[in-house]
């Protein structure tokens, strides 16, 4: 099927290209006094490349879809939402809730700087990527991390089925009440990182920060190391490899902690039963 072109133009008035259809849109601008919103609504089967985006809401609904070496900057608010099967890469994405409600998303080589990214969506891998989000990826699901640098706080909340690979995480309250999450080879630094989860494993991942991991479910760390990681897996079930010293430990639920070195167990006020056992590879059980 032959692709219309449309190169160079400038739009600014309400769903200026809407339910386009089989077409190239190259080095436009999306910017103007008419302050339209959804510019692309409902597009199918479109290429953007050297696209500039400066208005609200402009692919909601679009299916079939690349966008390259493109910029949405911060009054793009609530880009992409409800988005199905688009590629974007070598781009950069600002506005608040960039992504949203979205299926099958792959993000490569990107810059992003939204607050609420990624929510309820599905399928989505972000890869080469820096980002900057304080709520990431809330409640959503089948999503994969390569090689990214992310800022941020809230971050993976209410999650199903997240792999994480060679990635660095600043963040917050991480992996909260997440299910089968698997961190690979990363630096994850945070505040109570990944309390209520179920089925997190960390491997071969550094771990940064006071009070993590606690109230967790079949809770898993191999050949990972933790620094000021204090009052760590409380009434947590937890089977922990740990290469190095861990600062302190409190009331972990069941299961083994292997440790080079603890420097406090404690054990005071459980308010359920508490059979964890924690090993120093130096010494007895504890």
């Amino acid at each position: 099927m032959n692709r219309t072109t449309i190169q160079a133009r400038q739009f600014d008035e309400e769903r200026a290209l809407y339910h386009l259809q089989h077409a190239n849109v190259i080095d436009c601008v999306f910017a103007g006094p008419a302050d339209g919103e959804s510019a692309l609504k409902e597009a199918r089967e479109i290429g953007l490349k050297q696209c500039r985006f400066s208005l609200r809401y402009p692919l909601w609904h679009i299916k079939n879809f690349t966008m390259e070496h493109s910029s949405m900057d911060e009054l793009t608010r609530a880009a992409i939402w409800y988005a199905e099967n688009g590629l974007i890469t070598n781009s950069t994405l600002g506005g608040i809730k960039a992504v949203r409600e979205c299926t099958d998303l792959r993000l490569a080589d990107c810059q992003i700087n939204s607050p609420e990214f990624g929510w309820k969506s599905r399928g989505i891998t972000l890869s080469d990527s820096e980002i900057v989000s304080e709520y990431l990826f809330l409640d959503s699901r089948d999503v994969k991390l390569e090689r990214v640098k992310m800022k941020g706080k809230y971050s993976f909340q209410y999650m199903e089925n997240l792999e994480i690979t060679d990635c660095i995480l600043d963040t917050k309250d991480a992996f909260w009440h997440s299910k089968n999450v698997t961190v690979r080879n990363s630096t994850v630094k945070g505040e109570y990182l990944g309390w209520f989860s179920e089925g997190l494993t960390l491997i071969g991942c550094k771990i940064i920060g006071t009070q993590p991991l606690c109230y967790c479910k079949s809770l898993k760390l191999v050949n990972c190391t933790m620094e000021d990681a204090d009052l760590a897996f409380e009434y947590s079930d937890v089977e922990a490899d740990i290469r190095g010293h861990v600062l302190s430990v409190k009331n972990p639920r069941s299961g083994i902690i292997t440790a080079d070195s603890v420097g406090e167990v404690v054990r005071e006020d459980p308010v359920m039963e508490c059979t964890g056992k924690i090993v120093c590879r130096a010494t007895a059980a504890v």
